[in-house]
């Protein structure tokens, strides 16, 4: 019994268990079966990208620095996308982009951290 590519429908020649005639019919089936589910994963990943950007502009001295809400806001940081929280033991939450992190403080100011 011969066997057809699943993308191309062309006569498969080798294993048995092959389903794809090449490497460039294996990819444009997989791009078609996970399109709709990798652009919502594509454009999250895009944002915490350009938040993590951001925040890694910034000069830590020690480890940490001060910036203003107005400040990340005018660089297009969006608070909405983060990637962890941490609490600390006295009830202090971190919000984290990968290792670096903000801490809100009075005034609209923010503590931006980086995690060792």
């Amino acid at each position: 019994m011969k066997k057809k590519c699943l993308e191309c429908n062309t006569e498969i020649i080798g294993r048995i268990d092959k389903k794809y005639c090449s490497d460039y019919c294996r990819n444009a089936y997989n791009n078609k079966v996970n399109k709709d589910s990798k652009n919502l994963i594509r454009n999250i990943n895009n944002r915490l990208r350009k938040n993590y950007r951001i925040l890694d502009s910034f000069k830590l001295k020690d480890g940490k620095t001060n910036t203003t809400r107005t400040r990340l806001l005018d660089k297009g940081f969006d608070f909405d996308f983060i990637t962890n929280l941490y609490t600390t033991k006295k009830g202090t939450t971190y919000f984290f982009v990968y290792d670096l992190g903000y801490l809100p403080l009075d005034n609209d100011y923010y503590m931006i951290v980086k995690r060792e």
